[in-house]
């Protein structure tokens, strides 16, 4: 399998706001929607592969997966409105250990609806954290939000999310902690970038407990992206999901 080793700017960029190739416009619809990504240039290539993300989770095959090993500081640092998502850029020092390597939390953005489903269920609001090791390998964790009470770590991040090209600071910095359910089981797989490049070799770890934020919080996070963000599930193919 290709692994996911790519360049900081590309990694820092994952969530959809740049590509590989400078110029080559992509969207969630149209011409340049997810279903003709692969064609818009061969850098793209990697979007009509096997092991894409996101994918529907279910039939899952019970391992032994370790717990989550998490070291994070406050490092949210400002937020991002790219066009294609709402993005919260992390400072250095904070990181996941994950199969005895650590992987740098560089940022974590949101999607909505949700990318993944859980056994058929679609979630209004799914965020990714993403990570790197050193060498580039990346690591995401998914953590899905269900309609709720108000989520107070979103409040801290803003009073209402930036516009498409617009940045906000966060001061004092925030910690994604707060954000993360207490329960951190997690389901794992094989799998993608889920916008260009979409290049494979991602170590997908989706939690299974969900948190709540507001209709009202994620409506103004789709109104500041201006439309739905998810790309379509992927087929699973000859992977599995292990719990």
């Amino acid at each position: 399998m290709k692994r996911a080793a790519l360049s900081l700017g590309v990694l820092l960029a994952y969530s959809g706001a740049w590509a590989v190739t400078p110029g080559t416009h992509w969207d969630y619809s149209g011409e340049a929607g997810p279903e003709n990504w692969a064609k818009l240039t061969p850098e793209f290539g990697a979007c009509a592969g096997k092991n894409q993300a996101p994918v529907d989770l279910s039939d899952f095959v019970e391992a032994d997966l370790a717990p989550l090993q998490l070291s994070y500081v406050a490092g949210a640092s400002k937020v991002v409105n790219n066009g294609h998502t709402v993005q919260v850029v992390y400072e250095p020092g904070s990181h996941l250990t994950l199969d005895g390597n650590e992987y740098d939390l560089l940022q974590f953005h949101f999607h909505m609806p949700s990318e993944n489903h859980i056994e058929g269920q679609s979630y209004p609001l799914e965020g990714h954290l993403v990570h790197a090791d050193k060498d580039g390998n990346l690591a995401v964790i998914a953590l899905m939000f269900k309609a709720g009470e108000q989520n107070a770590a979103l409040a801290r991040l803003w009073d209402a999310p930036p516009k498409a090209g617009q940045t906000q600071l966060i001061t004092p910095m925030a910690t994604v902690t707060d954000l993360l359910p207490a329960d951190l089981d997690y389901y794992r797989f094989s799998g993608s970038l889920t916008t260009p490049p979409c290049t494979e070799g991602v170590r997908w770890l989706v939690l299974k407990q969900s948190v709540v934020a507001s209709r009202e919080q994620i409506g103004a996070l789709t109104a500041a992206v201006g439309h739905t963000n998810n790309r379509p599930l992927q087929p699973l193919n000859a992977r599995v999901v292990l719990q």
